[in-house]
C-alpha cells in the first residue's frame, strides 16, 4: 500500500500540465532522434542535458524530459531499421532482420504498427517491474558501503565482457580504455595532474558530453560518409497501416516473454538494450517451430527485439536510481545529468526525494501511452522524413553535435577534443570494438576510484575490506561466473564443432 501511495504521489507530479507538456515534447524529440541514423538515445539525452540545465528546469521535470527522450529513441530506432534497413541505434540492429523483409513484402505499415505495439507492451511490463522491485532493491541497497559499491562496479565491468557474445576480449579492452579516460584531469585528493600532457583544457578531465558525442555522433558521421547517397530512398508503407487481431495474437506470447527477459537484463549493470534485443530474438527463434520465417519476415522476429528494447530501457532505470550504477549507456548519461543537479542516486534518494523518483516512474507510464498514440498515425510522416539523402543528413548531425558540445563550456577546445575522440572512435568501430563499453567504463571509473579510496580509508589500507561482508562475497562469486562465461562458451562451441565433424565423418 505504501508503494501505491508513493506512485499516486508520482502521478501527481507527472500529470501537472507543465510536466505533461515536457513529456510530450520529449517523446516527439526522442522519436525523431531515434529514427535518424547517427543519433540515438545516448546522443538524444546528451544533447538535451545542457538545454534542460540552461532552461532552468527543476530536477523532476528535467528527468521526465530525459526519460521521455530515452523511450522515444527506443521507439524511433525501429523506423529506419524497418524502412531503410539502417538501424537508428545499436539496439535496433535485430529489428532489421525481420522488419526490413516485411517492408519489402509491402507490409511496412503492419511492421511499424506491430513494433509500436511491442514497444508499448515491453515498456508497460518493465514499468510495472520498476514499481514492484525498485523500492525493494532500494531498501536492500542501504546495506551497501564503499566496499560493496566498488565490488558491484567491478561486476558491472565484467558483465560487459562476460555477456559480449563473440568478442569478450575487445569488450574488456574497451571498458578498460574507458576506465583510463576517467583518470584524466586533476586528482581530487592529491591535486596531481594526471594524463593532461600539459593542457589546461584537460585539467577538469574529459567531459562526458564531449566523450559521448565524439564516440557516437562524430564516428557515425564518418561511417555515413563512407556510404553512397545515391538512390537511397525510403520504402513507402503500403496496404494496411495496422496489424489485425490474428497478427496481434500471434505475437502476444512473444511480447510477454521478451518483456520479462528485457526487464531482467535491463536491471543488470552494463547489459543494456542491445544485449536484451539479441537475447530475446535468439530465444524466440529457438522456441519457434522448424517452419518459422525468422530472417525472412516473421512477426515474432520483429516483436521480440522491440519488446525487449523498451523493457530494457525502463529496467535500466532500476540500478541507476537504487544503486547509482548505470544499467545502460544512456542511463550512464542520465547519471551525469543527476550530478549537474547535485542529486546523488542511491537508496536514500527514495527516502529524501520521493517526488523526483516516483514522478519519473509515473512518467514512464505516461510516455509509453503518448508514444503509441503518437507513432501509429505518423507512419506516413516517418517515411517522408527518412527520404532525406545523406548529403543533407550528415551536415545536420554535425551541426547539432557541435552545438551540443559548445553549449557545455563554450570552448573551442571541447570541439577539437570531440573531433579527435570521434576519429579514434571511428577507428575502434572499424576494428569492431564496442563503443558503449568505453562509455560505461568512463562513467564507472570515477565512481570506482572514489569508493575504493573510501573503503581503504575506513580499513586503513587493508584490502580485506573488499571481502569482509556477505554482499561482497556474493558479488565476487558473480564476478567469477561472468569471467568464466566466455571460456565456457568457447569450450561448448568447440565441443559442438567436434560432434558435428564426427557425425560428418561417420556419414
Amino acid at each position: 500500500m505504501e508503494t501505491l501511495s508513493y506512485l499516486g504521489q508520482g502521478f501527481g507530479v507527472a500529470l501537472s500540465p507543465y510536466n505533461l507538456l515536457t513529456a510530450l515534447c520529449g517523446t516527439l524529440i526522442g522519436t525523431v532522434v531515434g529514427l535518424l541514423p547517427g543519433l540515438g538515445p545516448i546522443n538524444g539525452v546528451a544533447l538535451l542535458i545542457p538545454v534542460a540545465f540552461a532552461l532552468g528546469l527543476p530536477p523532476e521535470t528535467a528527468l521526465i524530459l530525459l526519460a521521455a527522450v530515452y523511450l522515444g529513441c527506443e521507439y524511433g530506432g525501429r523506423i529506419s531499421s524497418i524502412l531503410l534497413n539502417i538501424p537508428g541505434e545499436a539496439s535496433a540492429v535485430m529489428t532489421t532482420l525481420d522488419g526490413y523483409p516485411l517492408a519489402r513484402q509491402g507490409k511496412a505499415g503492419v511492421a511499424l504498427s506491430i513494433s509500436a505495439w511491442s514497444s508499448f507492451v515491453g515498456g508497460l511490463i518493465a514499468t510495472i517491474g520498476v514499481v514492484l522491485f525498485a523500492p525493494l532493491l532500494a531498501r536492500w541497497a542501504v546495506a551497501f558501503g564503499p566496499a560493496e559499491y566498488f565490488v558491484l562496479m567491478v561486476f558491472a565491468i565484467t558483465c560487459l565482457a562476460g555477456m559480449a557474445g563473440n568478442k569478450p576480449l575487445k569488450t574488456a579492452i574497451a571498458a578498460l580504455l574507458g576506465l583510463f579516460l576517467s583518470c584524466v584531469g586533476i586528482d581530487s585528493n592529491s591535486g596531481v595532474y594526471r594524463f593532461t600532457f600539459g593542457s589546461l583544457g584537460l585539467a577538469d578531465g574529459i567531459q562526458f558530453v564531449v566523450l559521448v558525442l565524439g564516440l557516437f555522433s562524430i564516428s557515425e558521421i564518418l561511417v555515413l560518409l563512407e556510404r553512397t547517397h545515391h538512390g537511397q530512398k525510403a520504402i513507402q508503407a503500403s496496404g494496411r497501416m495496422l496489424f489485425n487481431l490474428k497478427e496481434g495474437a500471434s505475437v502476444l506470447a512473444t511480447n510477454l516473454r521478451s518483456g520479462a527477459l528485457g526487464f531482467g537484463l535491463g536491471i543488470l549493470p552494463g547489459a543494456g538494450a542491445t544485449l536484451a534485443s539479441a537475447v530475446a530474438y535468439m530465444s524466440e527463434k529457438r522456441l519457434a517451430h522448424k517452419d518459422n520465417q525468422f530472417g525472412k519476415g516473421d512477426l515474432r522476429g520483429l516483436a521480440a527485439p522491440e519488446t525487449a528494447n523498451s523493457a530494457s530501457a525502463c529496467g535500466s532505470m532500476v540500478p541507476m536510481l537504487t544503486l547509482g550504477v548505470p544499467g545502460s549507456g544512456t542511463t550512464a548519461v542520465m547519471l551525469g545529468a543527476l550530478t549537474l543537479y547535485n542529486i546523488t542516486p542511491g537508496p536514500l534518494l527514495f527516502q529524501n526525494q520521493p517526488d523526483i523518483v516516483w514522478g519519473l516512474i509515473a512518467s514512464l507510464f505516461i510516455a509509453n501511452i503518448m508514444l503509441i498514440v503518437m507513432n501509429v498515425p505518423m507512419i506516413k510522416v516517418f517515411t517522408r522524413i527518412l527520404a532525406v539523402p545523406y548529403w543533407a543528413l550528415v551536415p545536420a548531425i554535425a551541426i547539432v553535435t557541435a552545438i551540443g558540445v559548445y553549449a557545455v563550456h563554450a570552448t573551442t577546445f571541447d570541439l577539437f577534443l570531440m573531433i579527435a575522440i570521434g576519429i579514434f572512435g571511428y577507428l575502434l568501430r572499424k576494428m569492431d570494438f564496442p563503443l558503449s563499453a568505453i562509455l560505461l567504463g568512463f562513467i564507472l571509473g570515477g565512481l570506482m576510484e572514489q569508493n575504493l579510496r573510501r573503503a581503504l580509508s575506513i580499513s586503513n589500507g587493508d584490502l580485506g575490506i573488499l571481502f569482509a561482508s556477505p554482499i561482497t562475497w556474493g558479488v565476487w562469486t558473480l564476478i567469477a561466473l561472468m569471467v568464466a562465461l566466455p571460456f565456457w562458451r568457447a569450450w561448448r562451441a568447440r565441443g559442438k564443432q567436434a560432434r558435428e565433424q564426427a557425425m560428418t565423418g561417420n556419414a
